[in-house]
């Protein structure tokens, strides 16, 4: 009776049940934190901090997802965060000149450029010339923490430009409570459409409609989940001050890159390429699609997410450092799995990403606040992740 109305609740509102028990998880993993650390994890310096820090993985496990839907894997994108960081701190403070407007825009412009050929080049390896993914980014992974070193010998690169430091977050870094409240009213604005739309748009083609109790219901958690982010990050002032931080410019660019991603993947052409190469490399090849051009534009977009992740770790660190992103690429991977993505390939969500994204940076700052050591860290998290793999299998098992 139970799993009867789980099902017609998710038929109705067309919420993933998956989805829905990570979300279920999440809440667990808070309370349990929450109480261990006498009310630290759930205080709003902490959520405000933990919402940044979830920030730059977020980032990568959107491109992540496109990577390992279609059965390949990406274990250099730590490394390569690590080298256009570097890179985007000796452009700015030894290269260009310093206080003129244009060095943040030229400096973001060249480390995307970077990160473009960066994609480029593992690509056209695995696309072009059939080398494994794993073998590729391997090589990267190693190549990549090099050319970090060597580009200043191991020495760190500060400080940077006031500009560029706004986009790693930080006392400045945010939106402040009136346009925070502002882009909340157009995010609940555009989940009122959406809903409305898709009502019309079914019934427009003489589909059967969902029941306007599911969409009030799914409206009403949407629009309750964004007046409970917006006055979480509200609700934290600057240090000393009673003025509400707001939400983080690293929080800003992540929902706009979930956007963006999501509707590459869900409304795009390209999209649906990723999804039925995955699914069947073979039929997708003999379908006409250009399976080797797919593969080398995901891995291009792929180094462009990791420009992005490694200006923002910079940004925030106030400084170019070698060993910035080191063993980033397992926390993706893990936050992507965990999200449901299938390593088998044909199966994932941006969202669910997210979600683990947000588990996984939940766990390690739950574990920080409460003392433990990070060797007892790795293996909570590694436990875990065998957990989620795990859970994807049986799953899957039971849908066959």
């Amino acid at each position: 009776m139970t799993q009867f109305s789980i099902r017609r609740l998710a038929a109705a509102t067309g919420l993933d049940t998956r989805l829905l028990a990570m979300a279920g998880a999440l809440v667990v993993i808070a309370l349990v934190f929450n109480s261990f650390t006498q009310g630290a994890f759930l205080s709003p310096r902490n959520l405000w901090n933990l919402a940044v820090q979830t920030s730059m993985v977020g980032i990568l496990t959107t491109g992540m997802v496109l990577v390992i839907v279609t059965r390949n894997i990406d274990l250099s994108v730590g490394s390569v965060l690590g080298a256009i960081g570097m890179f985007a701190a000796v452009v700015q403070v030894q290269i260009l000149p310093p206080e003129v407007w244009w060095n943040t825009p030229v400096t973001i412009l060249c480390a995307v450029a970077v990160g473009i050929a960066i994609g480029a080049f593992q690509g056209f390896w695995i696309a072009y010339r059939t080398v494994p993914s794993f073998i590729v980014t391997l090589a990267g992974l190693l190549i990549f923490r090099g050319v970090a070193w060597m580009m200043t010998e191991g020495r760190t690169v500060a400080p940077m430009e006031e500009d560029f430091q706004l986009l790693g977050g930080g006392l400045r870094g945010s939106l402040g409570a009136f346009w925070s409240w502002v882009l909340g009213g157009l995010a609940i604005a555009l989940v009122l459409f959406r809903i409305i739309a898709a009502r019309r748009r079914r019934r427009s083609y003489g589909f059967a409609e969902k029941p306007l109790w599911g969409d009030v219901l799914t409206g009403g958690l949407w629009i309750g989940a964004i007046l409970a982010f917006v006055m979480t990050m509200n609700a934290y002032n600057r240090p000393g001050t009673q003025i509400p931080q707001g939400i983080p410019i690293p929080v800003l660019l992540l929902i706009g890159t979930v956007l963006i991603m999501e509707t590459i993947a869900r409304t795009t052409r390209f999209g649906r390429y990723v999804f039925a190469f995955g699914g069947n490399p073979e039929a997708a090849r003999l379908a006409g699609i250009d399976v080797r051009r797919l593969v080398l534009m995901i891995f291009i977009i792929m180094g462009i997410l990791a420009a992005v992740a490694g200006i923002l770790a910079t940004a925030r660190l106030n400084a170019g450092v070698n060993s910035t992103g080191t063993l980033a690429e397992l926390s993706v991977i893990a936050a992507v799995v965990i999200g449901g993505t299938s390593l088998a390939g044909g199966a994932g969500s941006i969202a669910g990403a997210i979600l683990g994204a947000v588990i996984m940076q939940s766990l390690e700052n739950g574990m920080v606040l409460l003392g433990l050591p990070s060797a007892l860290q790795q293996v909570v998290i590694g436990s875990v992740l065998i957990l989620a793999v795990w859970a994807d299998v049986v799953y899957r098992r039971r849908v066959a």
